[in-house]
C-alpha cells in the first residue's frame, strides 16, 4: 500500500493542529478567580457599598473623601477589591449617573437616596 506525500502531510497537519488546540485550551482560565472584582456582581456590590457610604454621610462629600470612607467601610473587603482606586470610584459614579439621569454629582445622589 502506497501512501502519497500529500496524504501524509495532511495527517500530520491534523495531528499537530489538534495538539496545538488542546494546549491552548489547557492554559485558558476555566473558572473565576476568588479575587476577581471585574465581574458584574462584584461591581454591583461595590456600588452598593458606595451608595451606603453616601447615604450615611451628610451629603458634602467630594470624591477623595468618599474614596477614603469607602476603603474604611466595614463591608469593604480589601482582599477582594484590591484593584479599587480613585479612578474606579469615578467610573462607578459615572455608571450610576448614566443609570439615574437626574443625578449629576455626589450631593445629588445623597438627595436621591434620602428622599
Amino acid at each position: 500500500m502506497q501512501i502519497s506525500t500529500s496524504t501524509l502531510m495532511l495527517v500530520f497537519f491534523i495531528i499537530a493542529f489538534t495538539i496545538s488546540i488542546w494546549k491552548i485550551y489547557a492554559f485558558l482560565p476555566n473558572k473565576q478567580l476568588a479575587d476577581d472584582d471585574t465581574t458584574k456582581e462584584s461591581q454591583e456590590e461595590l456600588l452598593k457599598i458606595i451608595l451606603k457610604v453616601i447615604k450615611s454621610s451628610d451629603g458634602s462629600l467630594d470624591s477623595t473623601k468618599l474614596f477614603e470612607k469607602v476603603k474604611s467601610d466595614e463591608n469593604f473587603d480589601e482582599k477582594r477589591f484590591w484593584r479599587f482606586n480613585q479612578n474606579r470610584l469615578n467610573q462607578l459614579l459615572d455608571y450610576y449617573h448614566l443609570k439615574n439621569s437626574r443625578t449629576n454629582c455626589i450631593n445629588d445622589i445623597y438627595k436621591d437616596l434620602n428622599v
